[in-house]
């Protein structure tokens, strides 16, 4: 009788360790309970504005050639080739700190093959923030410019 149930609780055990090897892969965390394999620009910094500390960072020249594009787009004013760049950005998912409706305002990144307008934008605040969204409003990165 114990034989049999041999192969069952063996199943048991491996199907909780792997799903607590994912959960610490999902969470980024090392084996110290930090993001220390996290990639540079994805650790908090320490040196980060007060608006970017405790976020992952980018820097411009990391983000995708579309997402500079836009970058210059928004220093030179325009023209945006959607009509959505430019309106406000509400914030919903309450990730980026909370302000007054019409502090924040969006911009299209252009995802090559893709039909529609894809993921990706930026995101700006009123006091000179820029963020960046890969995953459409999931998770967002300060951009360091």
């Amino acid at each position: 009788m114990i034989v049999r149930n041999v192969p069952r609780l063996l199943s048991r055990v491996l199907g909780a360790v792997f799903l607590v090897v994912a959960l610490v892969a999902a969470a980024g965390c090392g084996p110290s309970g930090s993001a220390q394999g996290a990639l540079p620009s994805q650790r908090p910094s320490a040196s980060a504005p007060a608006w970017a500390q405790g976020m992952a960072t980018v820097r411009p020249d990391e983000l995708p050639p579309q997402a500079r594009e836009v970058l210059a787009l928004i220093d030179r004013g325009g023209p945006y080739p959607y009509r959505q760049d430019g309106t406000v950005f509400g914030n919903f998912e309450k990730i980026l700190p909370r302000q007054k409706r019409g502090y924040y305002h969006e911009y299209t990144v252009r995802t090559p093959g893709e039909r529609d307008r894809g993921a990706r934008r930026i995101v700006t605040g009123g006091g000179g923030e820029f963020y960046y969204t890969d995953d459409h409003y999931d998770s967002f990165k300060a951009v360091l410019r």
